[in-house]
């Protein structure tokens, strides 16, 4: 089954979210815990989510991502931040026990000249501290494009975090396309060489989700500026490659291009038609 779906808006709760991702031709949907810049998390509605469980069987949805804030830092030189990080995925992680096993993607975070090995033990620390053995959710580190101080771009780091987390058959890893380009792995010319580097690395086994967004810069860039499918560096026919690849085609994709949802709803038709 091809599982597509791209970013919604969870101001109006689950089921609404999960009528959207059917109406746009999808069948999965991501969607932030709260306001994607901070702050408290809107209250859980059991009913609503009661109602969410009976339209996603019905309707074959099966696969969700939740995506943790972007101010999130769980490697920050700032203790406040770092604490603040540290309550709220701990927060966002019991909430995910309303829906039991789906999947919470974070950024790792930025190490604010600490340099890259402090930035992976605090990250790996964050982890330890928040995991805890019968949760349901797998955890998901995002690969990242590595402008700044970011922590992740590289597959060699992801590992380090993985090795260094007690509890890491909790986490998995998420590619994003244009991080991953833009951070110097190129799945336009060597999509099959970049796969095997992540399974000799990782492992392919970690790969729970692919983020699917065109570049708004060239290879190597280290930007990370999301663009719409095909109009971008990566172009049209590598994503053709990506979303039939054997080693990506039974995971589930998520659009987070620069669209109003008329324009998921094409992407998401194209997207459908390149598959084989």
């Amino acid at each position: 089954m091809f599982t597509i779906g791209c970013h919604l808006s969870a101001s109006k709760g689950y089921l609404a979210m999960a009528k959207q991702a059917i109406e746009l031709g999808g069948n999965t949907f991501q969607f932030f815990t709260r306001n994607p810049r901070g702050g408290a998390a809107k209250d859980i509605d059991p009913a609503d989510v009661a109602a969410f469980h009976d339209f996603a069987a019905r309707h074959g949805i099966q696969t969700i991502l939740a995506h943790a804030p972007y101010t999130l830092n769980a490697c920050a030189a700032e203790e406040r931040v770092q604490e603040f990080c540290l309550a709220t995925m701990r927060d966002d992680l019991q909430r995910m026990e309303y829906t039991p096993g789906q999947m919470y993607n974070f950024h790792p975070g930025s190490h604010v000249k600490q340099g890259i090995e402090v930035g992976i033990e605090k990250i790996a620390d964050t982890l330890n501290q928040i995991l805890w053995p019968e949760m349901t959710t797998t955890v998901l580190l995002e690969v990242m494009a590595g402008k700044g101080s970011e922590v992740g771009s590289k597959f060699e780091e992801i590992r380090a975090i993985i090795d260094r987390t007690t509890l890491s058959d909790k986490l998995g890893v998420c590619l994003d396309t244009c991080h991953v380009y833009d951070g110097g792995y190129d799945i336009v010319q060597d999509l099959d060489g970049v796969l095997e580097e992540f399974d000799r690395i990782i492992g392919l086994s970690r790969l729970r989700a692919v983020h699917l967004n065109d570049s708004k810069n060239p290879f190597c860039s280290h930007k990370d500026r999301h663009e719409k499918i095909g109009q971008g560096y990566i172009g049209a026919e590598a994503f053709q490659r990506i979303v039939n690849h054997p080693a990506l085609r039974d995971l589930p994709f998520y659009l987070e291009t620069p669209n109003e949802l008329d324009g998921y709803a094409e992407e998401i038709a194209m997207l459908k038609a390149f598959r084989k």
